[in-house]
């Protein structure tokens, strides 16, 4: 995985525009936090779930969020860091300072094993 460059993700996340396709979304505090009994474990996850979103946009300084406007609301995601693109699959996921998995979005027009 590469860090996130703002510019060369966003190229990337407009050609998924208007498309069918399958995500993937993930977050986690899991295992982390339950170590710590001051701290909640929390966690989500998604596989294989239907999308097409209409517009999409990254920001922030580092890490990032990214928004999909979808139909009839919106998607969400926020603490990314990096990203990969295989296959026209793309992968950006947050990492936290120990290098601990913290959140995971995916994007492919075919469905995930």
């Amino acid at each position: 995985m590469k860090p996130i460059l703002i510019e060369e993700v966003q190229d990337i996340l407009e050609t998924f525009e208007n498309k069918e396709l399958y995500f993937h979304l993930e977050t986690t505090s899991g295992a982390y936090a339950a170590q710590n009994k001051e701290k909640l474990a929390v966690g989500a996850y998604i596989r294989n779930g239907s999308l097409q979103f209409t517009n999409v946009k990254i920001a922030g300084s580092g890490p990032f969020r990214v928004g999909f406007k979808l139909k009839e609301g919106w998607m969400y995601a926020e603490g990314l860091t990096d990203y990969q693109l295989d296959d026209g699959r793309l992968l950006m996921a947050g990492h936290d300072d120990s290098g601990r998995l913290a959140i995971a979005v995916q994007l492919s027009y075919t469905p995930f094993d």
